[in-house]
């Protein structure tokens, strides 16, 4: 009986590197940055083609503009008592000049507002002689004052900024702030996007770590140096499992702006969920709670929030201030009444916003006063209470309703321009879970 002998080779793969994960994210990599430059090239071949079309069929080309003249720049830092007289004389100006030009500016803007500290960029011509100046009167325009024949034209300009829009998306270990700085942006950054789910989200008591965001965002730059952030136009943010998301829209006959679900329902609410931003609950809503102070048993009709000494403390909701003042043992105190049949009071204040008084309309997220420790406080602390026709309620627990859904005429648009955020986040989601299960194989 014959045996049979079998060998079993085991083939090597035609490209044995592809078959470890890091290389294969290279190669992916590689191909997606091929895939750009074809692209791109094809886009390049189009405008060449173009260019030979024309030439080809004799277009004749636009006509050349004049080159604008070279001007000279010179900086200067307003010095503190000095005036616009004392700086125009260093150019040369005569008294005469300085009160021409002056006059002829004033309607538009009075020099003699210029403020120590900021900036004024003079040009000169070729021969050394005045052509212009800019003046930055503040974050939104400037003055320029040009020399035409023999008089001076004045025109407030807006600033020149450069909209850059930029993507985030991070997760929460700590707190939002220092979330948000680690990805290379400040603080101001983590407060409007606070901002924008605060009807939702309570980010000191609420956040947990694992919570996530994702942000699209305008940053404004100027003479290329960063200025300030523009507008968030898209946002994310998951929270103990459950995701919010908000879309920017401004409505193209009225210019109001506000932010939106993608179905059309305002992110705000009724009321804010916190009067305070980033404080700490010391004390929640109880019907019998040892009162710190008296040592007796008895009912605690809001929620306290432990905060330094003059943080601001905003209104909850729209209303009108029905009380400003001292009231026992609540201290200094604002009670404000708001529509349906609600009404928030604010006590143990240090003081009160300008501006606030009885009968002053006040709105949502507006501060109205600071945190201190009046009347019967063991602390600094907000202990900020609610009622609902004449009862007070649980602050945490109360559901309140969305206000102002997108108008039905504007959802189609709306949802056309949401859309593409809404891409880019589900576009994060996928790399984000390719990546992740990409490395758990290195």
């Amino acid at each position: 009986m014959k045996r049979i002998h079998f060998r079993i080779e085991r083939r090597k793969p035609r490209f044995p590197l592809l078959s470890q994960p890091f290389f294969l994210l290279i190669y992916i990599a590689i191909c997606l940055g091929i895939f750009l430059i074809i692209n791109l090239s094809r886009e390049r071949m189009t405008d060449i083609s173009s260019l030979k079309l024309a030439k080809e069929e004799n277009i004749p080309p636009l006509p050349e503009t004049p080159p604008h003249p070279v001007l000279q720049k010179k900086e200067i830092t307003i010095q503190k008592g000095q005036t616009i007289s004392d700086i125009l004389t260093e150019f040369g100006f005569s008294p005469q000049e300085i009160f021409s030009l002056r006059q002829q500016v004033k309607p538009t803007y009075d020099l003699a507002r210029i403020i120590a500290g900021k900036k004024i960029k003079f040009y000169l011509n070729g021969q050394g002689q005045f052509h212009s100046f800019e003046y930055t009167i503040d974050d939104q325009q400037f003055l320029r004052v040009r020399k035409e024949n023999e008089s001076y034209q004045a025109k407030l300009l807006p600033l020149p900024y450069k909209i850059q829009v930029k993507t985030i998306f991070g997760q929460i270990e700590e707190n939002l702030i220092d979330s948000i700085n680690n990805q290379g942006e400040n603080d101001l950054l983590a407060l409007a996007l606070a901002e924008i789910f605060a009807w939702d989200i309570d980010f000191y008591l609420d956040l947990r770590r694992g919570d996530t965001y994702k942000i699209i965002f305008e940053k404004k730059f100027l003479d290329g140096n960063f200025v300030n952030y523009g507008s968030i136009l898209a946002a994310e943010f998951t929270n103990q499992g459950r995701t919010y998301q908000a879309f920017r829209y401004s409505y193209p006959d009225t210019g109001e702006t506000d932010y939106f679900t993608y179905e059309g329902q305002s992110l705000r609410k009724e009321f804010l969920k916190s009067p305070i931003k980033f404080a700490r609950i010391t004390s929640r809503f109880s019907y019998n709670r040892l009162h710190p102070i008296r040592k007796v048993y008895r009912p605690h009709y809001g929620v306290d929030y432990a905060a330094k000494v003059g943080t601001p403390v905003q209104a909850t909701a729209e209303g009108q201030v029905t009380f400003v003042g001292w009231n026992g043992g609540a201290g200094r105190m604002i009670r404000i009444r708001h529509k349906n049949g609600y009404e928030t009071l604010y006590l143990h204040l240090r003081g009160f916003a300008p501006g606030i008084r009885r009968g002053a309309q006040v709105k949502g997220g507006q501060v109205i006063g600071y945190v201190g420790a009046s009347g019967e406080a063991t602390g600094p602390h907000l202990d900020y209470r609610i009622k609902y026709r004449g009862r007070y309620i649980n602050p945490l627990a109360w559901r309140f309703k969305p206000v102002h859904p997108l108008r039905p005429e504007y959802l189609k648009n709306f949802q056309q321009k949401a859309k593409k955020y809404r891409f880019c986040f589900q576009i994060t989601d996928f790399f984000s879970h390719f990546l992740t299960n990409a490395l758990l194989l290195l």
